[in-house]
């Protein structure tokens, strides 16, 4: 990577990371606006909740189709953002895929591993733009759901099947040019999905393919900020905070109300 795309990615870095920070210092205000309570009881029950209900989805599994496929987004879109970690690191540091020698064959492994979900993700993301906007199942018709609800879904879904598609073709285009040992692109391993439709890029210049490979790199993470930022404005913000509202809520029965003196005295 050029000094100066360096500079650049440095800087989109900073002001996405500083932009979501701010807008994560006003919702936890609004939290702390609430009274204290102590949630740190029963810490075995909750680490069960965080397990079921953040991420296996437990309260989908009414449907269990449409469960499985909500679970293939969520944990397919928090287990395959684990490589952006080494794509800011790749970027920061103008290097290309940091972690391939360190973890030999065990990153084959995990980069097949995001590739299966990735295509899982895509395909679940069609299958609900679909769901919602053409076969318009009853549920999703209601005037509740008119203007931003339901926009808002579309944006999520759109935005996750755009990103996935970078993903993979950046892979793809990345194996093509491993093939060919074209400039920095090491030979790293065969990926799953990627590995076989390499091949199809045979006729491309290596110059056309290391273009379209940084495209998508560049897509990918700047799409990644960019939704992380849109993230604190949508309802979809469950993404990130649902493993901390699992394990801090209420475990007693729903309902249950603690007696407050001042009632009771107004009520005698």
């Amino acid at each position: 990577m050029p000094i100066v795309q360096q500079v650049i990615f440095i800087a989109v870095a900073l002001f996405a990371i500083g932009l979501f920070t701010r807008n994560i210092k006003k919702i936890r205000r609004n939290i702390l606006l609430g009274h204290d309570e102590d949630y740190t009881d029963n810490p075995s029950q909750r680490w069960k909740n965080v397990l079921l209900l953040a991420f296996g989805q437990k309260k989908m599994f009414r449907n269990p189709l449409v469960a499985v496929m909500h679970f293939f987004i969520y944990a397919g879109f928090i287990i395959i953002n684990i490589e952006v970690l080494e794509i800011v690191l790749d970027g920061g540091f103008r290097k290309h895929r940091l972690f391939a020698n360190a973890l030999g064959g065990f990153y084959t492994f995990l980069i097949d591993a995001f590739e299966i979900l990735a295509v899982l993700v895509l395909l679940a993301c069609i299958i609900f733009l679909i769901r919602r906007n053409i076969l318009k199942l009853k549920r999703f018709q209601s005037h509740d759901l008119d203007g931003w609800p339901r926009s808002d879904a579309n944006y999520i879904l759109i935005t996750e099947i755009l990103l996935m598609s970078f993903f993979l073709t950046m892979n793809t285009t990345d194996r093509a040019l491993q093939l060919r040992s074209y400039e920095h692109y090491a030979d790293v391993g065969s990926f799953l999905f990627s590995g076989n439709f390499a091949p199809y890029f045979h006729n491309l210049s290596s110059s056309t393919l290391m273009g379209i490979e940084r495209t998508c790199w560049w897509l990918h993470i700047t799409g990644i900020f960019a939704f992380l930022n849109y993230l604190p404005y949508s309802k979809h913000l469950h993404i990130l905070l649902a493993f901390p509202n699992a394990y801090f809520t209420r475990l007693s029965p729903k309902g249950e109300m603690k007696n407050m003196p001042a009632v009771q005295n107004e009520v005698l």
